[in-house]
């Protein structure tokens, strides 16, 4: 036996980091229930470090004074807990309710490079999303499903879980195909994710089976990284995504101005050519700032010139189509909805999944 004596100042300042290594899972799970801690009516300490005087003051301060409820033993709910968490999975408790839910965020790399998100972390299973996607360049066939887990905004930053293709799409404009991705998890966590060309009817699917294969300590690992490249991670997509704009809105007005070539006079014609110009030599930079200015004004100069066909057509008679109505003015689909398109590799490029294509 080992008889030592521990005052409390001396244990408090043992386990300091310990205690504050409490804090970050707090602040998450209101996070991901989208409250504040003034919103919660009860707080209740769970586990035999919770009788720690110190524990309790920095839950207390945590949640604005309120103080932890006192009326369980916190010994015995762990084990409560854990028997009928038992008893559940074996088959015996059939009156308790558990929901599993995603541990984080499941999607596809989109142009450029970004993660687009189609089912985000803590949704609980089982669940199904599907999104509608396009094309990155004319005549485009195939397209590639990078599908990745994890909470960064590039697909580079987060953890590949699978890969496959869907050939075979009719050569066509970028952005006119519609591919239907679809992500279905069943009551197991099995993932099925497929890719549809909706005018053909052609589908690739792909059977995930290890979504759930990361370590607890793995995922906030992930999730905490997140958290501290934010900031960062905001401005390289909001980067990406006004030269995807910017690309975009300079092919829609390349595409009027052949379809409109004899409708439109030789001054506004020059006009448009300049700003159009502009934009792609600010796109060619990269950017940010000089897309968005350059993308202002062809904007403003498309529709001035749209403006003038429109009453042109007013005068001479019903418009026969082809007109400003299809200008590049709007927000375009090329904002990173593209699946195809020069996919960058994600991660060390490993795929961890177990996983089958399914013709």
């Amino acid at each position: 036996h080992l008889n030592l004596a521990l005052t409390r100042a001396k244990y408090e300042q043992l386990v300091a980091d310990l205690i504050q290594r409490t804090l970050p899972p707090m602040e998450m799970a209101l996070k991901d229930a989208g409250l504040k801690p003034s919103d919660i009516d009860e707080v209740i300490l769970v586990g035999g470090a919770t009788r720690t005087p110190k524990v309790q003051e920095l839950v207390r301060k945590f949640f604005n004074g309120k103080e932890p409820h006192k009326g369980v033993n916190p010994d015995e709910v762990v084990a409560i807990g854990a028997a009928i968490q038992g008893g559940v999975l074996a088959g015996e408790v059939k009156d308790v309710l558990l929901l599993d839910v995603t541990p984080l965020s499941l999607g596809i790399e989109t142009l450029g490079g970004v993660m687009t998100r189609l089912i985000e972390r803590n949704t609980t299973i089982p669940t199904r999303k599907a999104e509608i996607f396009s094309t990155a360049s004319d005549s485009q066939t195939t397209v590639e499903i990078h599908v990745l887990q994890g909470e960064r905004q590039m697909a580079l930053d987060n953890k590949t879980i699978g890969r496959f293709q869907l050939t075979g799409i009719p050569p066509a404009p970028r952005g006119v195909p519609q591919i239907e991705v679809s992500f279905d998890i069943d009551a197991n966590g099995i993932m099925n994710v497929s890719a549809r060309d909706k005018a053909t009817g052609k589908e690739q699917k792909i059977r995930i089976e290890a979504t759930g294969g990361l370590t607890e300590q793995e995922i906030k690992k992930m999730v905490v990284d997140a958290e501290a490249h934010a900031e960062e991670d905001r401005k390289r997509r909001e980067e990406i995504e006004v030269r995807n704009r910017g690309e975009q809105l300079a092919y829609e007005t390349e595409k009027n101005l052949k379809e409109l070539d004899e409708k439109i006079d030789s001054e506004s014609k020059a006009r448009l050519e300049s700003a159009l110009e502009t934009l792609k030599k600010a796109v060619e930079r990269s950017d940010t700032n000089e897309i968005r200015s350059a993308s202002e004004v062809l904007s403003k100069v498309w529709n001035e010139v749209s403006g003038k066909l429109y009453a042109e057509a007013s005068k001479s008679g019903p418009h026969e189509g082809g007109g400003p109505g299809g200008g590049p003015g709007g927000d375009p689909a090329g904002t990173g909805s593209k699946p195809g398109g020069g996919k960058k590799e994600g991660g060390d490029g490993a795929v961890d999944a177990d996983y089958e294509v399914v013709s």
